[in-house]
């Protein structure tokens, strides 16, 4: 099988050569290319990859015109393969390129797309927390119980981008546009290093946005929450006019107190802006995706002729590529 590997490349300048050592290491005497999309890096990144396409025949490299996103970027690279299966790594190295073979048994069984799932994350509480929460409501987008092992390694058979061939909304997420092509998905154990250098670009903030972004993006959850909160609370106005009047009959009088009265107006209150807001949510996505703003912009490409099988390479700093 031959293999297209995808990585989004933000300020990664210092682990890119590492990086493509190992993947040539652990591709060695396959048919592969190397896919770099730089996402906007403020760093020397894309100088980088102009001198490893320069060298490495196998390698591609795109720029992107600004920092779009880590799955924007995938989605250029993901368009962009020529091979009939698609690998998607971090540029981080806290996966490991030799496990991609693994991946790739797996996929071999009958599944679509194989997830490379940490055997043990090498994050802090906080981080796995918003990680956590982002994998819920990943699940909720994507409808599928593999949604909470999914992970940045991935593999998956190219044909399944025909499925969003013509998608075009800036708010991109690879996991759900996968499962408008299949429901086929599978995970497996690897191992997952410290970062080589740097720090993780998903602070919790972004973590999060990212979770409210899948959930109303890519859901109808949230309005679905927002009917069952109206009606739950219709029920409860039910209960309160059933309390008056009952009260009224037996005796004589209404609820007193300007406390009760403010609190149930105040709770009614509550629950419509929150309605109102999903609403609002799903308007403004409606908004955005009318303008027809694209998922990324071309700023320049390097190609090299890909398809020749590559040897491993001795000692991973250096990378001799040339005949």
């Amino acid at each position: 099988m031959r293999i297209s590997v995808v990585v989004p490349v933000y300020n990664s300048e210092h682990t890119l050569r590492p990086l493509v050592a190992e993947v040539r290491s652990a591709l060695a005497g396959l048919s592969f290319e190397l896919i770099l999309v730089n996402d906007g890096s403020r760093d020397k990144s894309w100088d980088v990859i102009r001198d490893l396409s320069s060298e490495c025949s196998w390698i591609r490299g795109f720029d992107l015109m600004r920092n779009y996103g880590q799955h924007n970027a995938l989605l250029c690279g993901i368009r962009e393969a020529r091979y009939e299966c698609v690998a998607t790594i971090d540029d981080d190295l806290q996966n490991p390129p030799a496990a991609i073979l693994t991946l790739i048994d797996k996929l071999a069984d009958g599944y679509d797309v194989v997830y490379g799932t940490p055997i043990q994350q090498a994050h802090g509480l906080m981080r796995y927390l918003a990680s956590r929460i982002t994998k819920v409501a990943l699940q909720g987008a994507m409808g599928a119980e593999v949604a909470r092992n999914i992970s940045a390694f991935r593999v998956f058979r190219t044909q399944l981008r025909d499925a969003f061939a013509g998608y075009g909304s800036p708010d991109v997420s690879i996991d759900v546009l996968l499962t408008w092509a299949t429901q086929r998905f599978a995970s497996v154990r690897v191992e997952h290093r410290p970062r080589a250098a740097g720090v993780s670009n998903y602070t919790i903030r972004k973590l999060i946005v990212h979770a409210l972004n899948m959930a109303t993006g890519f859901s109808v959850v949230p309005l679905q929450l927002s009917s069952i909160l109206g009606f739950a609370f219709t029920l409860f106005g039910f209960f309160v006019l059933a309390l008056v009047l009952v009260r009224y009959i037996i005796q004589g009088g209404s609820v007193p107190g300007f406390a009760f009265l403010a609190s149930i107006i105040a709770i009614f209150s509550g629950a419509q802006l929150f309605a109102l807001g999903i609403i609002g949510e799903y308007i403004a996505r409606m908004h955005v995706r009318a303008m027809n703003r694209p998922s990324y912009a071309l700023r320049d490409t390097i190609s090299g002729e890909a398809g020749a099988s590559a040897a491993p390479a001795d000692v991973f700093p250096s990378i001799e590529c040339l005949p």
